[in-house]
């Protein structure tokens, strides 16, 4: 296979893979239904997903450095396939448990592996990076849309999604068993070892910053994957599961377009535009919650995710311009530490908190907190990003 249809390969199986991890958000009611189980069990069932990635980045996601990247990828989406198979063969709340920490496993390979793969398979950095962050926010609002609407109206509506996605997962699997290798095995290879950022000591501040932009625009898009369904069935009064998973693909679809929209643009710019962007969004967030409009609801989310997805970019092109050739799939797994940190923790914390608060006040205290992280890390973040972008322009 030529780079350019590896590129592409690599590509469909990230794609895919994301769109699983995130397709089961509308579909929780219907098992909370069928189960008879509460708000709060299905936040341990997110936490079971959060501690796999988090389990898997830090012990797996640089490994494709020493092993090479489709050493790494193919038994990941092997094992994304098997997280949707059981999803498909048992929809019931155990099943739930097991498949999404499953799921969790093959994610954490996957962002890191792939990242790094659509890099060094594309001629043009940017592209790939473009490309990547895409991918990554793209497919986590893609699961949801797909699943929300087959939910709404087709048969099956807890098999369904995940029979078309594990099809999709074993073609992935085809395509990037031919896809040319980029990285190979080093000789000696390096003893085992966990993750850790492995950065030039003159680009550590440019990488940190990066990881905290990655862990705030998570953080936002983690909050409206789990509060999305909630405030517009019971405080905006629309019940529907495919506004619930068309929302939340306006989130990530707005993350993507914003991207693509600001190819040229350099890491400290996406980071400053996706900063406003992010805090005018959840101002309309939260209004739309307390002076309930289904219209302000969504155009805050669209903010909150074009600004997301701009910090994640920037965050992104940030580390791996800063990288050393010899250990890219290292930073990039911990940008994603951070990032899948900032996707879990405030999010558990949230169903915690939806235990005694409602939605609303939830929601406006998480908003709260988001905008003063925001706001106190805005300085060190953007001056920060100034050595990265010599590190960019020269890469």
């Amino acid at each position: 296979m030529s780079h350019r249809l590896g590129f592409l390969s690599v590509g469909f199986a990230y794609l895919t893979v994301m769109a699983l991890s995130a397709a089961p958000s509308p579909l929780y009611p219907i098992y909370q239904r069928a189960d008879g189980f509460s708000t709060f069990t299905i936040t341990l069932v997110y936490a079971a997903f959060a501690i796999g990635v988090l389990i898997s980045l830090f012990l797996a996601g640089h490994l494709s450095d020493w092993h090479g990247r489709r050493r790494l990828l193919v038994p990941a989406v092997a094992l994304a396939a098997v997280s949707s198979a059981i999803f498909l063969i048992w929809p019931q709340l155990p099943a739930l448990f097991a498949a999404r920490f499953i799921n969790g496993l093959a994610t954490g390979v996957v962002t890191a592996t792939a990242t790094v793969w659509l890099a060094e398979l594309h001629l043009d950095p940017r592209r790939a990076q473009l490309t990547a962050s895409s991918i990554n926010i793209g497919g986590l609002g893609l699961g949801p849309l797909v699943a929300g609407f087959l939910a709404q109206w087709v048969g099956h509506p807890l098999r369904v999604p995940y029979a078309i996605l594990l099809g999709l997962l074993l073609v992935a699997l085809v395509l990037i068993a031919v896809t040319p290798e980029t990285r190979e095995r080093p000789n000696p290879r390096p003893a085992y070892r966990p993750q850790r950022a492995s950065v030039p000591a003159a680009a550590r501040g440019a990488y940190f910053g990066a990881a905290g932009a990655a862990f705030l625009a998570f953080a936002v898009l983690g909050m409206f994957s789990a509060l999305a369904g909630t405030l517009l069935a019971g405080t905006l009064g629309h019940s529907s599961r495919a506004l619930a998973g068309g929302m939340i693909a306006i989130v990530f679809g707005s993350g993507v377009a914003f991207t693509l929209a600001t190819t040229n643009w350099e890491p400290r710019r996406h980071l400053g535009a996706g900063m406003v962007s992010v805090l005018l969004g959840l101002a309309l967030v939260v209004l739309a919650a307390w002076a309930p409009s289904l219209t302000l609801f969504i155009v805050g989310g669209a903010l909150v995710g074009a600004g997301a997805g701009a910090m994640f970019k920037g965050s992104l092109g940030t580390v791996i311009a800063v990288a050393e050739p010899d250990s890219r799939a290292e930073a990039v797994a911990g940008l994603f530490l951070a990032g899948y940190i900032g996707l879990s923790i405030p999010v558990i914390a949230l169903g915690v908190a939806l235990q005694e608060l409602s939605a609303k006040v939830a929601l406006l205290g998480f908003a709260t907190l988001a905008a003063a992280g925001i706001v106190a890390a805005s300085r060190p973040l953007l001056g920060r990003a100034r050595p990265a972008r010599l590190a960019f322009d020269r890469a």
